[in-house]
């Protein structure tokens, strides 16, 4: 029995306010996640409201008091038992901005395997051209890159001066390099598999094709004109294979399994939900840089410096570290929930 029920009521009464803000908030965004603090201090603040509605309870005044805190703790209850993830409400820029880079970060630890055997595949091929430059022919996958990288930008430059080489093909040439590239990722993934061997050695194999490039360009002095072909759209691009990668290693790992005895079936289907997001996620990257290779990549000095595509593509670069690294991250200290 509570002796100064008028005082217990003032004492706890921005309590129950504060639970009822938490409250409100997440009926208002059902899919809102919180971080761990928030997380007690919510179960804090239920426990708290639970333990004065049995006190006020044995009270035979304050009647309204009463269903106040009888309607405060059954939504707290029902917000903290419910499914919440059972919400099916579609938010595209939520899965994009916060679920995308969420997920990514969660297994880092395979996006840096990926980048790592590429970047070992790189240093391969250009110590190949470096030792022999007649390895362009067998490395080389386009014929266009099998010849004198001065010559080839010398006719590039040259051509791009007199006309559009692309003129009312743009469009098609943009679709094709996104379903060419999203099919090079979907098998790049579908490599994992192999418990991650086709994945890795595929990734490796594309690194060799970028440092035998490199590394035949810069030798030819025609470093501005690769950094300013490259970049645009191989700064999206590339890492959106090293996230097909990720997703690789990610299926490899669940197949390979633990220690721990479970089944793969369940291992699999823990790990799905990720897949899905990293390949959707990296499909979206792939278009982007599908519509900058057709519409800005292409063109070369003297229709575009090879300085502002650089520049252009620097931007870029730091925005997708940014994107990658910051997006969604909780803006209070606590764990991130990925």
């Amino acid at each position: 029995m509570i002796v100064d029920l008028e005082r217990f009521i003032k004492e706890e009464e921005h309590y129950w306010t504060e639970l009822e803000s938490a409250l409100d908030a997440l009926e208002r965004d059902p899919l809102r996640r919180m971080n761990l603090p928030e997380i007690k201090r919510f179960h804090y603040l239920y426990q708290r409201a639970s333990a004065a509605l049995v006190k006020i309870g044995g009270s035979s005044g304050e009647t309204d008091i009463r269903r106040y805190l009888e309607s405060l703790v059954a939504r707290a209850y029902a917000n903290v038992h419910e499914l919440r993830g059972a919400s099916r409400r579609l938010r595209p820029l939520h899965w994009f901005f916060e679920t995308f880079p969420g997920v990514f970060r969660a297994h880092v630890g395979a996006f840096v395997l990926s980048l790592a055997i590429t970047a070992f595949g790189f240093s391969v091929g250009a110590v190949v051209m470096a030792v022999d430059k007649e390895a362009r022919n067998v490395i080389m996958p386009f014929s266009q890159l099998k010849g004198d990288p001065a010559k080839r930008v010398a006719g590039e430059e040259k051509m791009g001066a007199t006309k559009d080489r692309l003129q009312g093909k743009k469009a098609s040439f943009s679709a094709f390099l996104m379903t060419h590239n999203t099919r090079v990722s979907l098998f790049t993934f579908a490599l994992g598999f192999t418990w991650g061997i086709g994945t890795a050695i595929f990734l490796f194999y594309n690194g060799i094709i970028l440092g035998a490039v490199a590394l035949d360009y810069v030798a030819a002095g025609q470093t501005p004109f690769l950094l300013g072909w490259l970049l645009p759209h191989g700064v999206i691009e590339i890492p959106a294979v090293l996230i097909a990668g990720q997703a690789g290693f990610i299926l490899a790992r669940a197949m390979i399994g633990s220690r721990r005895r479970i089944p793969m079936r369940d291992r699999l289907r823990k790990i799905v939900p990720d897949m899905v997001t990293l390949l959707a996620g990296l499909a979206i990257m792939l278009v982007w840089a599908g519509v900058v290779e057709a519409f800005f990549s292409q063109y070369h000095e003297p229709v575009i410096p090879y300085a502002v595509k650089m520049a252009f593509g620097s931007v870029e670069l730091v925005g997708l570290l940014l994107f990658l690294g910051l997006s969604g991250r909780p803006k209070e200290g606590g764990r991130e929930n990925g």
